[in-house]
Parts: C-alpha cells; sequence; structure tokens
C-alpha cells in the first residue's frame, strides 16, 4: 500500500581504504528502512559519489561534489582507518572538508575510526599522520567511535543510527512536521463527490481513472462510473471532485495526463475516517 514518507539524504565520507564498511552502512540503511520506514514515514536514502554526481567541468573536484551532494545530504557518516584522503585547495581532504561543512550548518555527523589491525608496510606514514591529527582536533569537538573489527562495526552503526534518528532534534522536527501535514489531510473537508469517489476507489484497487471521449466522460473507481447520464453539469461535478481529492493530497496523478489516479497513504487514511458516511 503506498504512504507518504520524508527522505534523508546520508552521505558517505569516507576514504579509499574502508569500501567495506560503507557497504554496511548502504546495508543498514536499507535494512533500517524494511524494518521502520512505514511506522516512522521517514525514507533513508543513501547518497555518494559514485551514484549521486555527474561530470562537471570549470571549478574544482570537491566543490563540484559539494554542490552536488553534500548540500543536499542531511546525515553524514564519516568512516577513517589508515588514511585521510586526498587533500583540497581549502581542507586536508575531502572527506574532512565535507565533514567539516556539513557540521558548520548544523547538520548531524557520525565520525567512525577503525582499529583493525593492518598490516605496517601497507600503511601510508604522511596519510597516517594527517589522519593521527585530524582524529585528535575531533575529541574536543564531540563523539565520534572506534570499532575493532567489521562485525563491532556493523552491530554499533546499526544501533547508533536508530538512536540517531529517535533522539537528534533534526529528526524530530522532519517527522512532527509530517505527523501535522497527514493531521491536516485528515481533517480537510471534502465534498460529498470528492468523498464517494474516495472511499469507492480505497474499498477497490486505489484507482480513480477519467476517461474523455467525444460525446462526453467516464470518471470512475470501485468499478462504478460516477457520470451516470452525461449530463455536462455533472461531468464538471465529478471533474472538480477527482481535482479535489489530487489537490489534498488524497490522490496522485499517476499517469501525468490528469486520467489515472491512485489513492496515497493519506487517501487511505481519509477513507477509513469516512468509513460508509457517504
Amino acid at each position: 500500500m503506498p504512504y507518504q514518507a520524508t527522505t534523508f539524504n546520508v552521505m558517505i565520507a569516507s576514504p579509499g581504504d574502508v569500501a567495506a564498511e560503507r557497504a554496511m552502512v548502504r546495508q543498514a540503511l536499507a535494512d533500517w528502512n524494511v524494518i521502520h520506514s512505514e511506522a516512522r514515514r521517514i525514507v533513508l536514502l543513501p547518497v555518494g559519489w559514485e551514484t549521486h554526481s555527474s561530470p562537471e567541468m570549470g571549478q574544482h573536484p570537491q566543490h563540484a561534489l559539494n554542490e552536488q551532494l553534500l548540500a543536499r545530504s542531511d546525515l553524514l557518516i564519516g568512516i577513517f582507518w589508515t588514511r585521510l584522503g586526498t587533500p583540497t585547495p581549502t581542507h586536508a581532504s575531502g572527506s574532512v572538508e565535507e565533514i567539516e561543512s556539513h557540521i558548520a550548518v548544523g547538520k548531524p555527523t557520525m565520525l567512525y575510526f577503525s582499529n583493525q589491525p593492518v598490516r605496517p608496510d601497507s600503511v601510508n606514514t604522511e596519510q597516517y599522520a594527517k589522519l593521527s591529527a585530524f582524529k585528535d582536533s575531533c575529541k574536543q569537538r564531540g563523539l565520534y567511535e572506534e570499532y575493532v573489527d567489521l562485525a563491532e562495526f556493523r552491530e554499533n552503526f546499526f544501533r547508533q543510527l536508530q538512536l540517531k534518528l529517535n533522539e537528534d532534534p533534526y529528526f524530530a522536527v522532519a517527522t512532527a512536521t509530517t505527523q501535522v501535514t497527514e493531521l491536516a489531510v485528515s481533517k480537510t473537508e471534502l465534498s460529498n463527490e470528492a468523498k464517494a469517489l474516495l472511499i469507492a476507489a480505497a474499498k477497490e484497487d486505489g484507482l480513480i481513472t477519467r476517461v474523455a471521449y467525444l460525446s462526453g466522460m467516464d470518471i470512475q473507481a470501485g468499478g462504478r462510473n460516477f457520470v451516470e447520464n452525461g449530463d455536462r453539469r455533472d461531468i464538471a461535478m465529478w471533474e472538480a471532485a477527482v481535482e479535489e481529492l489530487a489537490r489534498a493530497g488524497l490522490t496522485e496523478d499517476r499517469s501525468g495526463k490528469r486520467e489515472v489516479y491512485l489513492v496515497t497513504h493519506a487517501g487511505y487514511r481519509a477513507a477509513d475516517a469516512l468509513g460508509e458516511t457517504v
């Protein structure tokens, strides 16, 4: 059944040595959506340069990524192991620039540092020194998480993600706004014709169709044609009911041609509230 939800973009900022953790974050977001999305009216969308960026010439690559990805992101997940990443004109690395810029605008950020064992000869000492300096700079600016292996990271991240979404005011405000919107929709005063269409559609396949032809029009829902006599006044009345439901957010124009409308989650809730009163 369709439902309305607020989408939060989750950006993953990390160098190339934590690919496994990046994959785990994406899977954790998918798992959260499966378990909580419908009840919370929230969808978490992972955002990364590999999936959400496009070629852009005429500016530094990091600046382009900031415009295309970072500015649209709500939650940022930063993950580090032995590398800090490639420097930018203003910061020690692209990941650091993303993290600092995200924090600067007051959006929530979760930082993770890996303590997994590593072969000494595989470590770039310059990169590791820069990473240590950045980690030290974070100690007085908030809380970060350290982990010893991938299993611990997976377990801790999924638990902490739920805490973040439950407790951070950023997500609480957005959830409350969605709930208030749905409440306002549910109290919308509908005409009797709009109520009849909505209830009929909700009882069957959730569809309202409007088909125009040379001599008139059919407006159907729940297996019934509501334009019974073909009179132009009658057609105008039922057309107005179709548009009324769409404006209230109780249906959506699925075809893009104002011919096929699908009842939304708010529409089903409104139909349930109306019951058999029409």
